[in-house]
């Protein structure tokens, strides 16, 4: 049995101005992805696997439309050249925004159909963030989401997609999808799955999965930062009793249109002077802040200075920012050497309208593991360190302090451009203050700009009426 394998993964903020590139992409060809941590599940006894391409990023902005079109490109040759195969497998993100086109996941989706056939089935797996539209559930027969944010559960919904692709492929029994549309659109930051009433919205799912003719269950928060006419929550359900399918969709979207009123931030949250203020007050270490508006795992720039400056003001004694990404500020660290002291424009050097802060520093540690882009610098000024990377990368994990010689445990302050905080950072908080601050994935979502959405939804529209309605997929309906 001849299973490929691939897909394109990563989320875009539609308000950034800084486009996605080819070096932004963790690709994986080939045999390479099968060698890969990612992809290790994939070693089912009696199946071929075909390796196709993978490539995966940090969110940001819209991905150049070249970058997209040499990605797909590649992908679907690779996919050809795989042919016949019995299935595919596609490990998506579902909220990309490529730079002058719409529905991105659709488009790439809808190409790998019109490669493998109708006959061919085709499983997805995606992120609870992405955004779902009806071409894409035309395309495909089985999908499986996310069910915790912060994420802990990526492998497991990979292997839960594969698993039914594989089961539907042993036994014959072709399955499908039904999915409903819910006009609410929350940020990540107030639907986490470690809060309520989103806990126990997903706490239900394994229940509706255990209905008789039904397979997987998902709710879908879906991308807020994505002003498209696709960004919206859904329900999907992968099942093989249509009846049952449409059933689960619309409990599902009822679920959630019921509580939209009731979804919070779960940190303790507010505007950046007061969040500082409670910091300043504060007898416990560490003190952890998320920088919100700026987060690169949201899909924000990562090149604030906000943050910084307005220690500066405060004399603020024992803080860690990190990080900010500034290729420039870390090449003239590296020019300069570790132990030197120099004069360092920090911030906006990928968004032009980002704040900057220029000041004095000591170059505390360098960081050279093999590529310019991977490069890090420590640098010090007064009494708050500052990690500068040369890409945009988030620091959520205790290795990426280690690496650096940084104990996030023994600072006063821990700054990290962040939204929730990741599964490592956050039970060391102590405690967890989120900032509202500036940026392209900004908390003020009632008053993003709105130009291509579906309206009406809430948070935009906050008083309508709504009734959840399931649609079947078209594969679905024409195999009846």
């Amino acid at each position: 049995m001849r299973i490929a394998v691939g897909g394109i993964h990563t989320e875009c903020s539609t308000y950034s101005p800084v486009l996605m590139t080819t070096e932004d992409f963790r690709v994986l060809r080939g045999a390479e992805l099968l060698q890969a941590d990612y992809f290790d599940f994939l070693n089912t006894e009696g199946i071929s696997h075909l390796p196709l391409l993978h490539a995966r990023a940090v969110p940001g902005g819209p991905v150049s439309q070249p970058v997209y079109d040499a990605f797909k490109a590649e992908f679907l040759e690779r996919l050809q050249q795989a042919l016949p195969i019995d299935g595919l497998y596609l490990a998506m993100h579902g909220a990309i925004k490529v730079d002058g086109m719409v529905d991105a996941e659709g488009d790439w989706i809808s190409a790998a159909r019109a490669v493998v056939g109708p006959d061919c089935p085709i499983a997805t797996s995606y992120d609870l963030h992405g955004n779902v539209s009806q071409r894409i559930i035309d395309q495909i027969d089985i999908f499986a989401g996310y069910r915790t944010a912060p994420h802990i559960d990526t492998r497991e919904t990979m292997i839960r997609a594969w698993t039914m692709l594989i089961s539907a492929l042993r036994s014959g029994i072709r399955p499908g999808v039904a999915w409903a549309k819910i006009p609410v659109l929350l940020p990540g930051e107030c639907t986490s799955t470690e809060d309520e009433p989103a806990k126990s919205l997903y706490l239900q799912l394994p229940d509706i999965d255990a209905r008789p003719g039904v397979l997987d269950a998902n709710l879908m928060v879906g991308y807020v930062w994505a002003d498209e006419p696709r960004a919206t929550a859904c329900a999907v359900v992968t099942a093989t009793d249509r009846a049952a399918a449409k059933q689960a969709a619309a409990d599902i979207a009822a679920g959630y249109w019921s509580e939209r009123h009731n979804f919070r931030f779960g940190p303790v949250t507010g505007l950046l002077d007061a969040m500082l203020d409670i910091a300043e007050s504060a007898t416990t270490t560490p003190v952890i802040l998320a920088d919100s508006g700026d987060n690169p795992t949201g899909g924000g720039v990562g090149d604030r200075a906000d943050v910084l400056k307005a220690l500066l003001a405060r004399g603020w004694r024992g803080a860690l920012i990190a990080g900010i990404a500034d290729r420039p500020a870390v090449d003239a660290c590296f020019a300069a050497g570790a132990g030197e002291t120099l004069m360092l424009k920090i911030g906006g050097s990928l968004d032009p309208t980002s704040p900057v802060a220029e000041m004095l520093v000591d170059v505390v540690r360098l960081d050279d593991p093999g590529p310019e882009k991977e490069r890090q610098a420590v640098v010090r000024t007064g009494a708050i360190d500052v990690v500068l990377s040369a890409r945009r990368r988030p620091y959520h994990n205790i290795e990426d302090f280690r690496r650096l010689g940084l104990d996030p445990k023994a600072v006063r302050l821990l700054v990290v451009k962040s939204g929730y905080l990741s599964p490592e950072l956050a039970p060391i908080a102590n405690p967890n203050l989120m900032a509202l601050t500036d940026g392209v994935v900004n908390q003020d979502i009632a008053n993003l700009a709105s130009l291509h959405r579906s309206r009406p939804a809430f948070p935009f529209d906050p008083e309508f009426d709504f009734a959840p309605e399931a649609i079947l997929s078209a594969r679905w309906v024409e195999s009846v």
